[in-house]
């Protein structure tokens, strides 16, 4: 028996205010004149200016959302090939580890991929002495490692999907693997690869035990500075700047959503 549509609609919205009012209230409490951030005195953008003059956090900010880039971009061009290969290549030899390999780091705890990558880099400076210390580089290193298992799956999941006869068609009409792969495989795929895009951009700036681990003197990511100083009691300032970010991340997803959609109605409006 299904159930009725008022007790959907119940359920859905009892959801959403679960998930949205935490979110809303921080938004709110980030225009609050009072340095205690549950309660509300006046109305202020008091702690927008306090964030402005705010070094260490702004550094800090922008190291992540530099980091955050390069590792969604690396984990996209890493993770395709990885899924396409799952996808498409059947079960060669050694089929088995490099599955196990590619979803190693979604059961591996991070504790122990920062413990292992930490040695890694140790060993390799006392034997090539590079790199000669732990910072952006290293920490981009770790959570491309994160990442590209998520990228893997999302795209092998969408390559499954395909209709291989697109692709056989145009192989018949001359075109190379490469061509067909550029020209009529990428795009049927762009929607996994914004999706993983973003899932990767999410997962690095938000990451904070493989950077715990990874960084160094003069590289500290938001999620260590917010960390460190929420041990310390909640400052207001992380009201105003996570409301920047959430600000950032929802234009980004709207910006993605819409080029998304536009180009399916395009590629759609071409069939017809």
């Amino acid at each position: 028996m299904r159930p009725s549509r008022p007790l959907q609609f119940t359920a859905l919205g009892l959801g959403f205010l679960f998930l949205y009012i935490p979110i809303i209230s921080l938004i709110v409490y980030s225009f609050n004149e009072s340095q205690l951030v549950t309660v509300w005195t006046q109305f202020s953008l008091r702690w927008y200016k306090a964030l402005w003059y705010d070094d260490e956090l702004i550094n800090a900010a922008w190291l992540s959302l530099k980091i955050a880039v390069l590792t969604a971009c690396a984990s996209v061009a890493i993770g395709t090939w990885a899924g396409f290969v799952l996808a498409r290549m059947g079960r060669f030899r050694g089929f088995t580890l490099y599955t196990g390999m590619i979803n190693a780091p979604l059961v591996i705890p991070e504790v122990i991929q920062g413990i292992s990558l930490l040695l890694l880099f140790v060993e390799m400076a006392k034997v090539f002495g590079w790199p000669a210390g732990r910072g952006m580089f290293t920490i981009w290193v770790g959570h491309v490692m994160l990442c590209i298992s998520y990228v893997a799956i999302i795209v092998e999941s969408r390559v499954r999907e395909l209709n291989p006869s697109l692709e056989e068609a145009a192989l018949d009409l001359g075109a190379t693997p490469l061509r067909v792969f550029f020209t009529i495989t990428l795009p049927l795929i762009s929607q996994a690869l914004v999706a993983g895009w973003l899932l990767s951009f999410t997962l690095s700036i938000d990451d904070l035990v493989l950077s715990a681990f990874l960084s160094g003197p003069g590289s500290t990511t938001l999620p260590l500075v917010v960390f460190s100083r929420v041990r310390l009691g909640l400052n207001p300032e992380m009201n105003a700047l996570a409301t920047l970010f959430i600000a950032f991340v929802t234009i980004g997803v709207v910006a993605a959503n819409y080029f998304m959609q536009r180009g399916q109605r395009k590629r759609l409006t071409g069939v017809l």
